[in-house]
C-alpha cells in the first residue's frame, strides 16, 4: 500500500455503539466474579472519562428511568501522544418505549462553529481542539439536541475487537478487489484485518463517501449481533481489555447494567441516516455544506425518537 494510501486509511474508523459495548461486557448472564470484576473495574478506572458538557446526574436519571436517550458516537486516529481527530461522527438515539435505535451519520468535513473556539471549522476539529468535551458541545450546538452520554473508540482497537470476537457477517451491496481481498456481493464473512478493508474502500464504491459510511453501519449491525451471541461469552476478558485500552465513555459501570436490562431489545430495529449536502471550497478548503432545511430534519429526526 502507498505511503498516501496509508495515511487516508488510517483516518477512517469504524464507531461502536454503547449498546456493543454493554453486551460484550455483561451479556449472557451467568459470569465468574472474576470476570465482573475485571469488566467493573476496568470502566469505572480506565474506560469512565466525565466530560463538562454533559449533566451525569440528568443523565443518570434518564437512564434509570428508560427514558430515550441520545450518545454521541467519536471514532479517532489517536497514536502516541497525538490527540487526534474525530474522523467519524454518529448520533445514535435509543428509544426502549417502542425497541427503536437511530444511528444519524454527521459528514466528518461537515462546517459548523466550533463550540468553545466561535470559528467556522469542520466539525471533526473540535475533537482536535478540545477532546470530547468540545465534540459533545459542537455537536449539541450544531443539531440543537442534547447528548446524554458519547462514546469514543481508538481506531486501532477496531481490529482487535472484531478478532477478540471471532468474525463478524455482512451482507454487502458492491463487489470489488482491493488486492488483499474480494468482496463478493451478499453475506461476507471477516475477521479483523477484512474488516478494516471493508470500511476503507471509497473509490471503487459509485456512492463514495456515503457508501462507506453505510459500510461502516453494516459492520455495526455485524458486531453488535455476533456480541449478542452466546458464543462471545468464553471472549469477554480480551474484550474487555481490548475496550480498556482504545475506549472512554462519561457511562460508568452501573449505567452500562442500566443500559443493558432497559435497553436490551433496541437492536431489534435499526435505522440509519446519512446527513445530507454538499461539497464546497472556501479559501481553498474543502467542506461539506448542509443547509439549514437539512438541519433542522435532522433535529425533528432525533428529538422524535
Amino acid at each position: 500500500m502507498k505511503r498516501s494510501e496509508r495515511k487516508k486509511s488510517r483516518k477512517l474508523w469504524l464507531k461502536i455503539p454503547l449498546a456493543i459495548i454493554l453486551i460484550l461486557v455483561l451479556g449472557g448472564g451467568a459470569y465468574a466474579f472474576s470476570i465482573y470484576n475485571n469488566a467493573k473495574s476496568t470502566v469505572n478506572d480506565k474506560i469512565n472519562e466525565p466530560v463538562d458538557a454533559i449533566d451525569t446526574k440528568v443523565a443518570k436519571k434518564k437512564i434509570k428511568a428508560t427514558e430515550s436517550l441520545n450518545i454521541l458516537l467519536l471514532g479517532v486516529d489517536q497514536r502516541g501522544g497525538d490527540r487526534g481527530r474525530s474522523d467519524a461522527l454518529m448520533v445514535l438515539s435509543l428509544n426502549p418505549k417502542e425497541d427503536t435505535m437511530q444511528l444519524v451519520s454527521i459528514p466528518r468535513d461537515t462546517r459548523t462553529t466550533i463550540v468553545g473556539k466561535g470559528v467556522q471549522d469542520k466539525i471533526n476539529h473540535a475533537y482536535a481542539f478540545g477532546g470530547a468535551d468540545m465534540s459533545v458541545a459542537t455537536v449539541e450546538n450544531f443539531l440543537d439536541i442534547d447528548l446524554d452520554y458519547y462514546v469514543r473508540m481508538n481506531m486501532e482497537g477496531l481490529e482487535e475487537l472484531v478478532d477478540q470476537l471471532g468474525t463478524i457477517h455482512v451482507d454487502n451491496e458492491v463487489e470489488w478487489d482491493d488486492g488483499n481481498y474480494h468482496f463478493t456481493k451478499g453475506p461476507v464473512e471477516m475477521d479483523g484485518d477484512k474488516t478494516m478493508h471493508f470500511v476503507r474502500m471509497r473509490k471503487q464504491d459509485p456512492a463514495g463517501d456515503f457508501g462507506r459510511t453505510e459500510r461502516q453501519r453494516k459492520v455495526i449491525e455485524g458486531i453488535i449481533n455476533k456480541g449478542a451471541s452466546v458464543g462471545s461469552v468464553n471472549k469477554i476478558n480480551g474484550v474487555i481489555d481490548v475496550l480498556g485500552n482504545n475506549m472512554a465513555t462519561n457511562m460508568d459501570f452501573d449505567d452500562m447494567q442500566d443500559l443493558l436490562f432497559g435497553y436490551k431489545d433496541v437492536r431489534k430495529n435499526v435505522n440509519s441516516y446519512m446527513m445530507q449536502g454538499s461539497g464546497t471550497n472556501i479559501g481553498g478548503i474543502y467542506y461539506y455544506q448542509v443547509p439549514a432545511e437539512e438541519v433542522a430534519k435532522v433535529h425533528d429526526m432525533i428529538a422524535g425518537v
